[in-house]
């Protein structure tokens, strides 16, 4: 495992936070199949995708992650940050206690964790468990019962990552996204 520390910064951070890039290539994903309309339950196959793509949500969105300001304030948002010496190779955002943001459910014992990247090179290397469980140890110094995460059926490797950090599936979305290419959203959740 890499050596690297993670710090936690100040919201102006949010642009150099943005450098570490977000794509991810997308060789699978999750095809849901409804057992009885759904009555019964569901069915998650992994599949492979039949051409593989790049994915990059911060393209997607057509900006980086300096457009969440436009939610106003964000005085209880935290960013945490892994450095390898003075190289950012990483970092989370965790929302907590914002008004008008819609998993946070209006109540103050929820956290979210926005936004989640690794450099490339350092993925598989320790850094993204380090920094999410940063983030769950934030969520109890904040007093939150329930850490919730956000990932979509098309990044299996997201869907892996947090069932190994604990999390259980907690809703799931087929109607979440106008666009289309975003697939299926996933609600994860961590019990604090």
């Amino acid at each position: 495992m890499e050596s690297f520390n993670i710090v936690e910064e100040d919201i102006p951070e949010l642009y150099n936070y943005g450098k570490v890039s977000i794509a991810l290539e997308v060789k699978s994903e999750y095809k849901i199949e409804l057992l009885n309309n759904g009555l019964d339950g569901m069915v998650f196959k992994e599949i492979n995708v039949e051409k593989p793509y790049c994915l990059d949500y911060d393209e997607d969105k057509g900006e980086g992650p300096e457009r969440w300001l436009k939610f106003g304030n964000l005085e209880n948002w935290r960013i945490f940050s892994a450095y390898d010496k003075n190289k950012r190779v990483g970092g989370a955002v965790l929302a907590f206690n914002t008004p008008g943001i819609y998993m946070l459910e209006g109540r103050d014992d929820i956290s979210v964790l926005w936004d989640i990247r690794v450099d490339a090179g350092y993925r598989g290397k320790g850094v993204g468990t380090a920094i999410f469980q940063k983030c769950i140890e934030q969520s109890k110094k904040l007093g939150c019962k329930r850490l919730k995460v956000e990932t979509q059926n098309i990044n299996v490797n997201a869907c892996k990552f947090y069932m190994k950090q604990g999390a259980t599936l907690g809703s799931v979305n087929r109607y979440a996204y106008d666009n289309k290419s975003l697939g299926t959203q996933l609600i994860w959740n961590i019990e604090l």
